[in-house]
């Protein structure tokens, strides 16, 4: 018996079409590699999709490779993650499941107890959804974990959520469960939710993450290159299958004591010395400029420069202006703050009749105004768009 387990492809997340396309190849390339080893069956640890409703085109493409699965007698069991997961309980998992497409484990009998789904009359497998930020506790909180762990037999417990004590380097906060919230007799515990490669004992068996079947974010690609899923054997070891389309290559700049103009033709240098072609380009650019700012630097100029690229993306979120961090802001209440922020501001732009330390205050104070008791939500917005016209000098400009 030999079972693949995946997790957390989020089609969908990817703002950019051609990244979502090599999220859709990805899987496309782990339902080819399933049905070459053979494989009895795949688990699938939740987030298959980015949200509870994705579009029509994803449920298609993903549609056609859970059909093919299935004409190759592989059969797939889900469960919800936390993206895929809506507070109405509805996921697009059902749709799949009553289309005989998949089976979703996480059934509980009338006394809501989790009930197991039985694979091969050896093999029986449950588990447990994820929802967002961590509310599948309460869910946790009531699970018999006796009667779980008495279930005879030969068992896969799934589940969607951090563990407290295996949080990685950089996640210790994030929403968990504690380890001792899993039951402790299953053969294979198939996790989902945190984006990292781990396996270690749990109990009588063996606790694992499979990280993303394809990266998810500009970290994830710089810190893995790409996805990859599980392949397990019949005696519940996992091994490691990579799902690699593209090759990453990772530039770091560093703009200490650089003008934005030097440091946007070492930028274009260094692009220049690669071949690039159809790779996936990630910049990460860091430090103090000694001048201009980071809007100066033509990130756009620089992506269509490189067309040959499939992808070109950026990190410029500890790229900082000198200009801006010598402002000094003296310590109060909020409102003080914010005054002694507009009154040290000299704006480079300078509009004729337009006095921009007063404007600002003013706005500061007109978002700062609420609806007066009683006041009708279409009275209020009348209200707040006749002083913002006066503030602005809109009537003077359409009189």
């Amino acid at each position: 018996m030999v079972f693949a387990h995946m997790a957390d492809l989020h089609i969908g997340g990817w703002p950019d079409e051609r990244m979502t396309k090599l999220g859709l190849d990805s899987f496309k390339k782990a339902v080819s590699i399933c049905i070459e080893k053979n494989v009895e069956f795949i688990l699938f640890s939740g987030d298959l999709f980015n949200t509870a409703l994705p579009q029509i085109d994803y449920i298609k493409e993903v549609a056609a490779q859970l059909k093919l699965l299935k004409d190759n007698n592989i059969k797939v069991y889900s469960i919800a993650g936390s993206h895929d997961y809506s507070p109405s309980g509805k996921t697009m998992l059902e749709v799949f499941e009553k289309a005989g497409l998949l089976v979703s484990v996480t059934k509980f009998d009338k006394n809501g107890n989790l009930t197991f789904t039985d694979i091969n009359g050896s093999l029986k497998v449950t588990g447990m959804y994820g929802k967002k930020g961590g509310l599948e506790k309460t869910d946790y909180s009531k699970l018999d974990l006796s009667l779980l762990d008495s279930e005879p037999g030969k068992k896969i417990f799934m589940f969607h959520t951090a563990i407290t004590e295996l949080n990685p380097a950089g996640l210790e906060s994030m929403d968990s469960q504690p380890l001792s919230s899993l039951p402790r007799s299953f053969n294979y515990y198939a996790g989902g939710h945190v984006h990292y490669i781990f396996q270690k004992e749990h109990g009588n068996g063996i606790l694992t993450f499979p990280g993303a079947l394809f990266p998810n974010n500009f970290k994830e690609l710089e810190e893995y290159k790409h996805g990859g899923f599980y392949i397990v054997d019949d005696n519940f070891k996992p091994e490691y299958v990579p799902i690699k389309l593209k090759d990453v290559i990772c530039l770091n700049f560093n703009a200490d004591n650089k003008s934005s103009s030097l440091l946007m033709d070492e930028i274009i240098d260094k692009l220049s010395s690669f071949d690039i072609t159809d790779k996936i380009i990630l910049l990460r650019v860091e430090g103090k400029l000694s001048s201009g700012k980071p809007s100066d630097i033509k990130f756009n100029r620089i992506i269509k420069s490189f067309s040959n690229a499939y992808y070109i993306a950026k990190n410029i979120s500890n790229l900082k202006s000198s200009k801006f961090e010598e402002i000094e802001v003296k310590q109060g209440t909020v409102k003080e703050v914010e005054e002694s922020i507009v009154l040290d501001y000299n704006p480079s732009l300078s509009i004729p009749d337009l006095d921009f330390k007063d404007l600002s205050l003013k706005l500061m104070q007109f978002l700062d105004k609420e609806t007066i008791e009683g006041e009708k939500k279409s009275d209020f917005e009348k209200r707040l768009f006749s002083e913002v016209k006066e503030i602005l000098k809109l009537n003077e400009i359409f009189s």
